[in-house]
């Protein structure tokens, strides 16, 4: 997606050779016009897949997932970190290790939003060593529902992840994937 690769080329900051710091229209301030364009082309990625829900994981993936849910005409489903007194009944469970935190968090989804009617679409903003990937398709398995596939806005195709999570038979669509990137050169990406 060339206008979200332009954006990264103008706005990502790369600091070191592993973080992209896209905060100024992804995932801290977030340009929803831009997000407009992601759900589009999601829509189009995934068409006739029959995605009736979108999963995704707090918090950076929230608002990118329910731009695309519009897109879908579904639902938002998001695996939450903590569980809270607004969670009640039973819930899927699954353990996430946090490229960006550097942390282990246990994340949960309500049995009562997401069963075996459910034809899923993972929805998140970075792909890096698949982690947060893993747990959400976990979660997917454990709910008995339909993965389609994932919907990843940036992949630093450069870290394991992308082709971990294509190795288990996921369909992973990226809109675009960093080949490399240093403070020096900026972003190389792929393709």
């Amino acid at each position: 997606m060339e206008l979200l690769k332009e954006r990264i080329r103008r706005d990502g900051i790369v600091r070191g050779n592993d973080v992209l710091k896209v905060d100024s229209f992804l995932n801290h301030q977030m340009d929803v016009k831009l997000f407009e364009e992601i759900g589009k082309e999601f829509a189009r990625r995934f068409d006739g897949c029959g995605v009736n829900k979108i999963l995704t994981i707090e918090a950076s993936g929230i608002g990118i997932a329910c731009v695309v849910a519009q897109s879908f005409g579904c639902p938002v489903v998001f695996a939450k970190k903590s569980k809270t007194k607004n969670i009640a009944g039973e819930v899927y469970t699954t353990r996430v290790v946090s490229f960006t935190h550097g942390n282990v968090s246990e994340v949960i989804v309500s049995k009562d939003f997401l069963g075996p009617e459910d034809r899923v679409l993972l929805i998140d903003d970075f792909l890096a060593n698949g982690a947060a990937l893993e747990g959400l398709i976990d979660i997917v398995h454990q709910a008995g529902a339909t993965l389609v596939g994932a919907g990843i806005v940036v992949e630093k195709a450069f870290q394991p992840g992308g082709d971990r999570i294509r190795a288990k038979g996921v369909r992973v669509e990226s809109l675009a994937r960093v080949a490399s990137m240093s403070e020096e050169d900026g972003v190389v990406f792929c393709d």
